[in-house]
């Protein structure tokens, strides 16, 4: 795949360049804020080859792609003028404009995102390292544990710097000042006067002994106010020195009042904030591990679960573990399971190709594929992962499972789970993997359609289908229709109708795919596979489901002539709309197609396919 081409298409559909508040990417999407939401051509988008589909949560434009995301992000960035690793600036009028919740997650996940690889892959070493004393392998004492010991540990001693570097990225203020404020928290001698019994003080107020290596919200809090700080002392110092003095006149004020104020209060807030959480774990664990097992897809669907993040650390950094990593990794198999199930029992070629790579990523953390392109678009498997991952949650919880350091939740974090709860966490993770690949298998596929023994006679005569007519009018070739999408082949060939009819039916027996709440299109497909895209008009997806009227739903049975559609062609037309209906075959690979010589439509053959 050409992901240059890809990543520019997708810069095209989501408005192009100017449309773009600001852009990232995290382990499966690529994320936007976008000026103008209207603007974006989701249909287009998730029509997309290496698109999985299109999210629209907590005020984000998220367009899944899967393990690629980070290719695809490269000439994306290249080609809006952003450097690769960063984020690009959030428009301020869109900033106002957006709800605090919406903001809050924004800024935590633009926070973590950058680094959460590195996080994750430190986390899993310093796991591994764990299990090898246990095993014997290795002795605390030795030099090799000690280097290795430091390559895992050094990530989140310093979480603090690098915390500080993404916040100033996000909230526009200067990087390198605000990595010099973390350093400063972390300072050797700074540190080593804290822990002394004796008080020091800055000019007469104590200052806190308090430690801020692996902390996550004091730094957080400081950069938010260096971001009011920085614009004021920009304004006072004059173009020929302000490079010099807003970054010192900075960390002057900013480090005493983060060690005396803003570190000591950030700290407490985090305090408390993990005391309440182990509070209600100790309370409930198995109610605990229950909702967050279930729960947790249903989280990263609405893009919420970054706001358990700075949670999550903040445990490990004022209490030595996680209560909620193990649940979390339990509802991630769980989805795997499901995936699983249907890989062994779907006979559709394509389903069973993307659920069976859907099992390894998801076992490895990256759930996205799995949730988008197979449980959710099934719907009772992701149920059933829901059910499981709640089962598995709750033996995870209630034996005490917890994470000595932070990973993603996968197979690869069971090394951060020894100790107390292991066997729980083992018990969970296995229940809910084999009960959602089980319940899937037994009730969560729909069943193939099966033909009748006419057909499938006729069938093995004939080796090919017939697409119908699904409106009458006048045949025009696909290449000529007004939008370059459609008229390239880029979703597939077929044939194009310039309708004198206000109704489209169904032009194969088969089932319904896909419905849009525009209205506006239809996805089909034949009992033997075919996959057919009605598109009825040209930018009509800009009408909001005006002048249409859908008569089928999602996976509803039709025949040859059922009405699916109905729609104002004269008033469509008025509104400055092409009415033109284009009849896409979009699994066009799998057939040799030939199209009709007919140019009047009128329940007449359009499309002939042979199955290569």
């Amino acid at each position: 795949m050409d992901y240059g081409v890809l990543a520019n298409n997708i810069l095209a559909g989501v408005g192009g360049k100017d449309n773009i508040g600001s852009a990232w990417h995290c382990a499966t999407r690529l994320r936007f804020k976008l000026k103008d939401e209207s603007k974006a051509d989701t249909e287009k988008i998730e029509n997309m080859d290496g698109v999985i589909t299109v999210v629209k949560s907590a005020g984000q434009y998220q367009v899944v792609i899967g393990n690629n995301v980070a290719r695809v992000f490269e000439p994306l960035a290249d080609a809006i003028g952003l450097a690769r690793d960063e984020a690009q600036s959030d428009n301020q009028e869109e900033k106002k404009k957006e709800n605090i919740v919406n903001r809050f997650i924004g800024f935590i996940s633009s926070v973590f995102t950058p680094f959460l690889g590195a996080m994750a892959g430190t986390g899993v070493l310093k796991g591994l390292l764990a299990l090898f004393v246990t095993l014997g392998w290795l002795q605390e004492s030795s030099g090799t544990y000690q280097i290795w010991y430091a390559a895992g540990d050094a990530f989140f001693y310093f979480l603090p710097v690098w915390l500080a570097f993404t916040a100033a990225a996000h909230l526009k203020v200067n990087q390198y000042v605000t990595a010099a404020l973390a350093g400063a928290l972390l300072y050797p001698n700074l540190i080593t006067l804290l822990a002394g019994s004796k008080p020091i003080t800055f000019f007469g107020l104590t200052v806190v002994g308090t430690t801020y290596s692996s902390s996550v919200i004091p730094i957080l809090l400081a950069v938010w106010m260096l971001s009011y700080l920085q614009p004021i002392l920009d304004k006072f110092f004059h173009d020929s020195v302000r490079n010099i003095f807003t970054p010192m006149v900075s960390l002057i004020i900013m480090v005493p009042v983060t060690l005396l104020v803003v570190g000591p209060l950030g700290t407490s807030v985090g305090t408390v904030l993990s005391s309440s959480v182990e509070s209600v774990y100790r309370v409930a664990p198995y109610a605990a591990g229950a909702v967050m097992g279930a729960l947790w897809q249903v989280f990263v669907i609405f893009g919420v679960h970054w706001t358990f993040v700075p949670v999550m650390t903040n445990n490990i950094s004022q209490l030595g573990y996680d209560y909620l990593l193990p649940m979390l990794s339990v509802a991630v198999l769980s989805q795997s399971g499901a995936a699983l199930g249907v890989f062994l029992k779907t006979k559709d070629a394509k389903m069973k190709s993307l659920a069976g790579s859907s099992v390894l990523t998801g076992v490895l953390g990256i759930t996205e594929p799995a949730i988008y392109g197979v449980t959710l678009k099934l719907k009772r498997p992701f149920i059933f992962a829901t059910i499981a991952g709640g089962i598995g949650g709750a033996i995870a919880g209630g034996g005490g499972a917890h994470a000595n350091a932070f990973t993603l939740p996968s197979l690869l974090a069971l090394p951060t789970y020894l100790g107390k709860g292991f066997t729980s966490v083992i018990i969970g993770l296995v229940v809910a993997f084999i009960l959602s690949a089980v319940t899937t298998y037994l009730f969560g596929v729909p069943s193939q359609p099966k033909d009748s023994k006419a057909d499938a006679k006729k069938t093995e005569e004939i080796q090919d289908d017939l697409v119908i007519a699904p409106v009458s009018g006048t045949i025009i070739p696909l290449e000529s229709v007004k939008d370059e999408v459609f008229a390239s082949g880029a979703m597939g060939k077929g044939i194009a109708i310039v309708p004198d009819d206000d109704q489209i039916v169904s032009p194969i027996v088969g089932t319904v795919a896909a419905v849009y709440p525009s209205k506006h299109a239809i996805g089909l497909i034949s009992n033997g596979g075919v996959e057919v895209l009605i598109h009825v008009g040209i930018d009509t997806v800009q009408l909001n489901g005006k002048h249409f009227n859908q008569l089928v739903e999602q996976g509803q049975k039709v025949s040859v002539g059922t009405p699916l559609i109905t729609f104002d062609r004269q008033a469509i037309q008025a509104a400055g709309y092409d009415p033109t209906v284009m009849v896409i075959i979009t699994n066009t690979a799998d057939y040799e197609i030939t199209e009709t010589q007919d140019t009047v439509a009128n329940q007449n053959w359009l499309l002939q396919l042979k199955a290569l």
